[in-house]
């Protein structure tokens, strides 16, 4: 009798440890088919996160629907203090121009500061002095105007004078996310964005395309610009044309910071987190 009950007893404690062992098995296959989903999840993001997509770095995008408004094609510099001006006179009689030629030596040019560079330096009053004419104002004219101006006081010396004035120190900056930062010389004083972007050499791949930032300085103050080179609207901006020492500055994509160290590396946590799922996955097969 007494033996009787002991394997009664025991055969319901073995059934009890199967129904236990049963549940068991169903929630830990529940979880393996959980995490099943939860790894390809993270693999699918990891995938998107860890390259540019194509429209980050596409140019221009809205291309097909830009406005086809006239590009103005008579853009001009205004001159600046601490221009440096290159000023040529020229006549039929050559000896008549000679006492209007600039000599080594003038008070108002480059001197020493800039050897390279000989010519009619803009003061900080907008002036230059020229040689019999004294002092001219040409700040906040043009080339052309300050052509013009010359050319009439000259004309009560010279007959039939020719002037011809240009900008010897016009240059940008350029810095950030492109291949070949530096300062550039602009010779023809006449550049556009992006053009300076491509002379130097293009944005990098981590370069944020959507906000470069342009510093000019206008009558004294700082003006800060941005530009989004994925669409068309900036060619008719103020900044699609360049003034003399115009800074442009091409800002780090998320990227870019992320590769920098300055925030983690997403997709590296994600491979992190799948290899630990993974193995937890096989060690509870």
């Amino acid at each position: 009798m007494v033996l009787k009950m002991f394997n009664c007893i025991k055969y319901r404690n073995r059934v009890k440890v199967s129904k236990v062992r049963s549940i068991y098995y169903l929630i830990f296959a529940s979880l393996r088919y959980r995490m099943k989903k939860v790894v390809l999840l993270i693999l699918s993001l990891a995938s998107l996160m860890s390259c540019a997509t194509k429209k980050q770095i596409l140019y221009f995008q809205d291309a097909e629907t830009m406005d086809q408004a006239a590009i103005q094609e008579t853009f001009e510099p205004i001159i600046e203090p601490n221009d440096i001006l290159h000023i040529s006179i020229s006549s039929i009689d050559n000896e008549v121009v000679k006492p209007f030629e600039r000599v080594t030596g003038l008070e108002n040019n480059v001197g020493n500061s800039n050897p390279g560079l000989q010519g009619y330096l803009v003061d900080a009053e907008g002036m230059i002095r020229f040689p019999v004419l004294g002092d001219v104002s040409v700040a906040g004219k043009t080339r052309g105007e300050v052509q013009t101006i010359l050319k009439e006081k000259l004309s009560e010396y010279i007959k039939d004078v020719v002037v011809d004035v240009r900008i010897m120190n016009f240059k940008i900056t350029v810095l950030g996310q492109v291949n070949n930062p530096g300062v550039y010389a602009v010779k023809d004083e006449r550049i556009t964005l992006p053009e300076a972007i491509g002379l130097a050499g293009d944005f990098t791949l981590d370069g944020n395309r959507n906000e470069v930032v342009i510093i000019r300085e206008n009558d004294g103050k700082r003006i800060v610009g941005r530009v989004d080179f994925t669409q068309t609207d900036f060619f008719n901006s103020r900044f699609y044309f360049l003034k003399q020492n115009d800074v442009v500055y091409v800002e780090p994509s998320l990227k870019g910071v992320k590769k920098s160290g300055f925030l983690p590396d997403i997709p590296a946590l994600l491979s992190l987190v799948t290899v630990v799922l993974s193995t937890v996955i096989i060690l509870t097969r």
